[in-house]
C-alpha cells in the first residue's frame, strides 16, 4: 500500500549484541542525525535553553489561531498554581512536520520539557522509547490522579504498566443542529436537547434527516468528506465500534475484523449522503458552509468548529453523537501532554513541569471554550461546566469515547486514515459494494501490519 510507511531496515539477527546496536538504539541514532541536518542547531538551541533557565518550562505545540490564544488564557490562569514557573510555548505545524520533528528531538534527547501530543499516537512514541514515563505519585501531589479521568481515556495513557500521557482533552466527533427546524422536525427534549432516540438505528437516523429537510425547506444532514483525509474513518469508526465490533490487529499478522458489520456500516455511510434529502458530494469547506448558511438543519463534524457555528447561530446545539447500532461509542481523540526522553532530566525541573501541567489541567473550564471537553473531569462536574451551551450537552461523549486502535502506524494525521478514508469514499462517491469496500480496507490494513514496526 503505497501511502502507509515502508518498510523498516531489518532487526539484528539474534546472537549479534555486541557486534550491532538495538534497533531501538538505530533508531535514536539516525532519527538524531536527521535533526542535526533538519536544524539540528536549533534543537541544540533548545536544550541548552532549558539548563540555563531552571524557572522555564518549554512546551511544544500545534495550537495556532484561536486555540492557541486559548492556551495562553489557559496557562495566565493556572499562573497562581505554578507560582515561580513561566511557560514557553513553541507553535508547530499541525501533521506529519510536528509529529516528525517531535520524534527527532526526543531521540536525540533535545526536545522540550513536554509536548502536547493526540493520544492516538502514543502507539508511535511511547514502545520506541521516544518518551519518558510521568511519575503518577508527583502527579497526585498536585492534585491530579487517575480517578479524575474517564477510563475510556485514561486506559490509553498506558504502555507497560507506566503512564506516558497526560489527557488535556477529549475531543469527539458530534452533531451539530439548528434548533428551530429541530423543533419544527420533532426532534428536541423538554429541555430542548436533541432527542437521541430518534437517531436510534440506521432507518430512524436517515428518516430524521428527512423530517430535518422539510423543516429547513432546503437539506437535513450534511457531512463533509470528499478528498479529506479523515473525515470517512471518523465516522466509519465510530460506528463500525457500535456495533459492538472491533479490529484486532496483531502486528505482523492479520486482522480479524467482522466483515459483514463492516459493510453494514458502509452501507449506512452510503445511504445517508446519497439520501435525496441530505447534501452528496460535500467537501469539508462545502459542508461548513450549507450548515452556517443555515442550508442543513444538522452537521456531522467535530466539536473543534463551535466556534465557527456559534459565531453563524447564536442558538447553536449539539449532542454526542447517536448510538445508532446498539452499543454506545463515539470517535474521538485526546490532546495530551508527553515528556520528551531525556537522557539525564533534571529532577527539580521534572517537579516543575508536573506542576504547571497539572495546574493547566485544573484550568480546564477556560479550554473549554473551544469546545474541547476537559479530560481532568473535576472541572466538568462543576456547576459552572454545567451552564456551558451547548457543551454540557456533550460532555457525556467523554464516557464512550473510542480512539484509532493502538499500533504505530494509525492515528491523528496518520497515512492509515487517508488509506481507510479512499476505500470508504470509493463506496460514497463512486459506488463501490459496501462488502468489496470492507474487504479492500481489511487487505490495507494487513498491508500496513505486514511492514515491520519500529518497535
Amino acid at each position: 500500500m503505497a501511502d502507509l510507511p515502508g518498510p523498516r531496515a531489518a532487526s539484528p539477527r539474534p546472537g549479534d549484541h555486541r557486534a550491532a546496536p538495538s534497533r531501538r538504539g538505530v533508531l535514536r541514532a539516525s532519527l538524531a542525525s536527521a535533526a542535526a541536518l533538519l536544524g539540528g542547531g536549533a534543537l541544540a538551541g533548545c536544550g541548552a535553553a532549558a539548563a540555563s533557565d531552571p524557572d522555564t518550562v518549554r512546551m511544544w505545540d500545534l495550537f495556532s489561531g484561536a486555540d492557541g490564544a486559548l492556551l495562553d488564557e489557559l496557562i495566565d490562569i493556572a499562573a497562581p498554581d505554578m507560582p515561580g514557573t513561566d511557560v514557553d510555548r513553541t507553535v508547530l505545524e499541525w501533521g506529519t512536520p510536528y509529529y516528525t520533528k517531535l520524534a527527532m528531538a526526543s531521540a536525540g534527547g533535545r526536545g522540550p520539557d513536554v509536548a502536547v501530543c493526540h493520544m492516538s499516537r502514543l502507539a508511535g512514541y511511547a514502545p520506541l522509547g521516544l518518551l519518558d514515563p510521568w511519575d503518577t505519585g508527583l502527579l497526585a501531589e498536585f492534585g491530579v490522579r487517575e480517578a479524575d479521568f474517564a477510563d475510556a481515556v485514561w486506559q490509553r495513557t498506558r504502555y507497560r504498566d507506566q503512564t506516558y500521557a497526560v489527557p488535556l482533552d477529549t475531543h469527539p466527533f458530534i452533531v451539530f443542529f439548528h434548533p428551530e427546524p429541530a423543533r419544527k422536525a420533532g426532534l428536541l427534549t423538554r429541555d430542548g436537547g436533541l432527542d437521541l432516540d430518534a437517531f436510534s438505528s440506521p432507518a430512524r437516523f436517515l428518516e430524521a434527516g428527512r423530517e430535518l429537510a422539510r423543516a429547513t425547506g432546503k437539506q437535513g444532514i450534511a457531512f463533509g468528506y470528499v478528498n479529506d483525509t479523515a473525515q470517512c474513518w471518523r465516522l466509519f469508526y465510530g460506528l463500525y465500534r457500535q456495533t459492538g465490533n472491533d479490529f484486532d490487529l496483531p502486528v505482523g499478522g492479520t486482522v480479524t475484523a467482522d466483515t459483514d458489520a463492516m459493510a453494514e456500516v458502509i452501507s449506512f455511510m452510503t445511504k445517508l449522503v446519497g439520501d435525496r434529502a441530505n447534501p452528496h458530494r460535500l467537501d469539508y469547506p462545502a459542508a461548513l458552509a450549507s450548515f452556517t448558511n443555515g442550508q442543513t438543519g444538522m452537521i456531522l463534524s467535530g466539536e473543534w468548529e463551535l466556534g465557527t457555528f456559534r459565531a453563524a447561530d447564536p442558538d447553536l446545539g449539539a449532542a454526542s453523537f447517536p448510538t445508532v447500532f446498539g452499543t454506545p461509542a463515539v470517535y474521538a481523540d485526546a490532546h495530551s501532554f508527553v515528556l520528551p526522553r531525556r537522557p539525564d532530566p533534571d529532577e527539580a525541573h521534572r517537579r516543575r513541569t508536573h506542576q504547571a501541567v497539572a495546574a493547566i489541567l485544573k484550568a480546564g473550564q477556560t479550554w473549554a471554550k473551544a469546545g474541547h471537553i476537559p479530560a481532568y473531569q473535576p472541572v466538568t462536574r462543576t456547576r459552572a461546566y454545567a451552564r456551558l451551551e451547548p457543551q454540557a450537552r456533550y460532555v457525556t461523549a467523554a464516557d464512550h469515547v473510542v480512539l484509532d486502535p493502538p499500533v504505530w502506524f494509525a492515528g491523528a494525521g496518520s497515512d492509515f486514515q487517508n488509506a481507510m478514508s479512499q476505500v470508504l469514499q470509493q463506496a460514497l462517491l463512486d459506488g463501490l459494494a459496501p462488502d468489496r469496500a470492507a474487504r479492500a480496507m481489511v487487505d490495507r490494513i494487513n498491508t500496513a501490519l505486514s511492514q515491520p514496526s519500529p518497535a
